[in-house]
């Protein structure tokens, strides 16, 4: 009885890492297929990708933009033949203990050098899409300094135009 117990949890364990590793593998595909689909600018297989809520942030503090403005934004590129392009020189997947949630970065070769996405993705109809999707610029630490001083003017515009939304209203009283 011992034994077949223990050949159980072998069992389960074997299958459960099977499965897992799976699932990144499927997970990694999906992210091939959609940078891929930027690339060739095939813009129904893109956003075919994406979860109709998804959200995209770019790499501009104002580029934060939910699906149907993503998608507004990112036709004219499309219809010009060529999006972006991006291609993974490295990724880390990670998956949610209930196998229907993941979240992933990876280091971009694109045509801003290199670049870090990061996301979510979840798994619907048995299909992996991304529901969030967050691409950063890179820069090295000893650089900083420099791109602070170049990009320090239109920070502070953008902070300002912030925090005149967020003002309470009786805060002019």
């Amino acid at each position: 009885m011992k034994k077949t117990i223990l050949l159980l949890a072998v069992l389960i364990t074997v299958y459960g890492v099977r499965a897992q590793d799976n699932a990144v593998q499927r997970i990694d595909e999906m992210l091939n297929a959609w940078h891929d689909a930027a690339a060739k600018a095939h813009f129904d297989d893109y956003f075919a990708l994406m979860t109709p809520d998804a959200v995209y942030v770019g790499t501009d503090a104002g580029e934060n933009w939910e699906a149907e403005a993503f998608r507004a934004f990112a036709k004219p590129y499309f219809d010009k033949g060529k999006a972006w392009s991006f291609s993974a020189l490295d990724r880390n997947i990670y998956l949610a203990d209930n196998g229907k949630i993941a979240w992933f970065d990876e280091l971009l070769d694109t045509q801003m050098k290199v670049c870090r996405g990061s996301g979510v993705v979840v798994k619907k109809d048995g299909k992996w899409l991304v529901r969030h999707y967050v691409l950063s610029v890179t820069v090295p630490n000893d650089k900083l300094g420099e791109l602070i001083t170049i990009k320090n003017s239109e920070d502070d515009r953008f902070i300002d135009s912030l925090q005149q939304v967020r003002k309470p209203e009786n805060e002019d009283k």
